[in-house]
């Protein structure tokens, strides 16, 4: 889980704008990056609402400011004015931890990887950034893969964390996860993900901002989901990235039929857009409610040809019809959250969160959905379930049922 500290409101200047999201301690929007503190009045507003950052945001805006002091010491000016500084109104990237310096889970390394996306073409270093940000993701992924799924899903209708990096690891677990099933090799199943953390760097911001707004997407911006893989691909060139495979993947993950690598690497293109497709149909929008996981994978499956069963199977089974992160109701009425996969894609574990009657649990329940009177009635879309996930609890379940 993400982990946040307090803002330092005094020090922040009014009207100038904010480099970081400010948020609840519990993690709800309050001023969106770019935005500023109008007034004093606002200050205290946001003082009352115990104003807070990400810890990844406020290492970064620290080390923003310990950049400035030292140009100003350089300088030769006053000590005792320096230590009154206010906090700088800009974040460079390199002020942020390389990827390889990453610590937490999911959530931390989404946030990494949307400040990246976001930078594009003007990041700095990005290399060892996108090097540490793979490792990192695979060492999670190898370590619980229902955990991975679990936040991911989570994650996926929550457009204020931003979709783009959502988007991207989760379509980077799901490819991994089925090169996995299919006994593709290790070199494969990193490719999938390295490509998938920056398929879509050619619209990474665009791409926010299509998951929410009111409407359809216009015909510029059509014309833009359109173009940007060869504009990602030209990005990572832009890099210094060599690689023919990784730039092949990424250049046609829209466009699987067009590649012309050899059979492993046209296999993983198509993965990587099977995947994306997947998440895609999965995850809201403004304009559109989500497909269900169920919903999705089955399509997936039913629109399969000779030359693609065996990979959308694959997909479907080792996602299972309801992923772990994602909500059911049983058949006494519960409404669950999935909290790993099952032996079988119909029968997950679940955790029961709200009965019968619509009442919120004082504590989750675990059931096994194998058992006839708690199997599966349905699947639920996020938008109907207003309880808070904790994490931890979940953790502590699985490992109290061995899930």
């Amino acid at each position: 889980m993400l982990t946040y500290v307090p803002v330092p409101l005094a020090r922040v200047q009014l009207g100038r704008a904010l480099p970081v999201d400010i948020r609840t301690p519990d993690g709800r929007l309050l001023l969106r990056r770019g935005q500023m503190l109008q007034s004093l009045a606002h200050r205290e507003m946001l003082a009352q609402h115990q104003a807070c950052m990400t810890e990844t945001d406020a290492q970064a805006w620290q080390r923003a400011l310990d950049r400035t002091m030292r140009a100003m010491r350089l300088k030769g000016l006053d000590m005792a004015a320096i230590a009154q500084l206010p906090m700088p109104d800009e974040i460079l990237d390199t002020d942020y931890l390389e990827g390889r310096a990453v610590e937490g889970g999911w959530l931390d390394l989404q946030e990494v990887l949307r400040g990246l996306l976001y930078q594009g073409a003007q990041a700095t270093t990005p290399l060892p950034r996108l090097q540490g940000l793979e490792q990192k993701a695979m060492q999670l992924l190898t370590a619980d893969p229902d955990e991975g799924l679990f936040v991911l899903f989570q994650a996926l209708p929550d457009l204020e964390l931003g979709y783009c990096a959502t988007h991207a690891l989760l379509s980077g677990v799901v490819s991994a996860l089925t090169a996995t099933r299919l006994a593709l090799p290790m070199s494969s199943r990193m490719l999938l993900m390295r490509s998938a953390l920056v398929m879509n760097i050619g619209m990474a911001r665009p791409q926010d901002h299509l998951a929410r707004q009111l409407k359809a997407p216009s015909p510029a911006q059509r014309a833009l989901i359109t173009s940007h893989p060869p504009s990602s691909a030209d990005i990572l060139r832009g890099f210094g990235i060599q690689d023919p495979e990784w730039l092949d993947t990424v250049h046609f993950h829209h466009n699987p039929q067009e590649a012309t690598g050899h059979a492993e690497q046209q296999a993983g293109v198509e993965l990587l857009h099977l995947a994306d497709t997947l998440v895609a149909k999965m995850a809201p929008r403004l304009s559109r409610p989500a497909m269900t996981a169920f919903g999705a994978a089955k399509s997936m499956v039913l629109e399969a040809d000779a030359h693609s069963q065996q990979q959308r199977v694959a997909m479907a089974s080792v996602l299972g019809f309801y992923p772990p992160g994602t909500y059911v109701q049983l058949a006494n009425g519960d409404l669950a959250v999935v909290i790993a996969r099952g032996d079988k894609a119909t029968t997950p574990h679940v955790a029961s969160l709200i009965n019968a009657q619509g009442m919120p649990m004082s504590a989750y329940v675990y059931h096994d959905t194998s058992r006839p009177d708690h199997s599966v009635r349905a699947p639920v879309p996020a938008s109907q379930i207003n309880v808070r996930i904790n994490l931890e609890r979940i953790r502590r379940l699985r490992q109290q049922y061995g899930v």
